[in-house]
């Protein structure tokens, strides 16, 4: 009886510690894909841009504000649409330990894709630094209406619509508090 009962006691106790660890993505980065040409690719990194291999699954990602599912396989998701020409990329996953989200210029030459990572603090810099230029030379306001109608104008045209411009600042903000 002692042993059906110290055998019924170890399998319980070794159940309770089987369990496994759930995997979450807390850090990605935007790569051109290898394999095809104008597609890129989602790689699950560490804090220190390791890719993490143990990471495999679906994960849910909004990319430009369509909702994917992406399937990880050692650490890398593809994102099977073509790029067509250079253009924004607004990259957000959500899970337990909050939102994760970055800005990506993909610059598109010849057959080749380039993701520049954008950061919030670039896009914050830029409109607050025109507007202190021509806050100390008067003279410079028209100059810097115009600049700043080009950086709209570019960034419209390329994809970073104005919600997702504040968003992207909003996120980043949230990171540092």
């Amino acid at each position: 009886m002692k042993r059906i009962l110290f055998v019924c006691l170890m399998s319980f106790f070794t159940g309770s510690f089987a369990f496994a660890d759930t995997v979450s993505i807390n850090h990605f980065m935007v790569k051109e894909n290898p394999f095809a040409e104008s597609e890129i690719a989602i790689v699950a990194t560490d804090s220190l841009n390791n890719i993490r291999e143990d990471v495999s699954g679906r994960f849910s990602f909004t990319l430009n504000g369509f909702q994917q599912e992406m399937v990880f396989d050692k650490g890398t998701a593809f994102y099977r649409h073509k790029i067509e020409r250079s253009t924004f990329l607004y990259v957000k996953h959500v899970n337990d330990s909050g939102t994760h989200s970055l800005l990506y210029y993909i610059y598109k030459h010849d057959s080749k894709l380039t993701p520049i990572h954008i950061s919030w603090l670039l896009l914050l810099a830029i409109p607050i630094g025109l507007i202190l230029l021509a806050y100390i030379f008067k003279r410079f306001i028209i100059i810097a209406i115009v600049i700043f109608c080009i950086f709209l104008y570019f960034n419209h045209h390329n994809g970073l619509s104005i919600p997702t411009f504040f968003e992207s600042i909003f996120d980043g903000l949230k990171g540092v508090f």
